[in-house]
């Protein structure tokens, strides 16, 4: 799938210092695009939006500490 039109976005939790951070873009049709800030070029793991937010769900939970 082509994530160019990806609007990415990193965590609020996400320091300023160029650290390791997760970006995520959620404005492709069907689907949840997950990469890792320091490889913008590299791979973008796709999810089903469903199961991105059971994920989120579990984190906000605590369920994953």
């Amino acid at each position: 799938m082509d994530v160019s039109a990806a609007l990415w976005q990193k965590s609020s939790f996400s320091g300023g210092n160029g650290g390791q951070c997760v970006e995520v873009a959620t404005n492709l049709p069907r689907v949840i695009a997950v990469r890792d800030s320091k490889h913008q070029n590299g791979l973008a793991l796709l999810v089903d939006p469903t199961e991105w937010q059971a994920f989120v769900s579990s984190v906000r939970r605590g369920e994953l500490d």
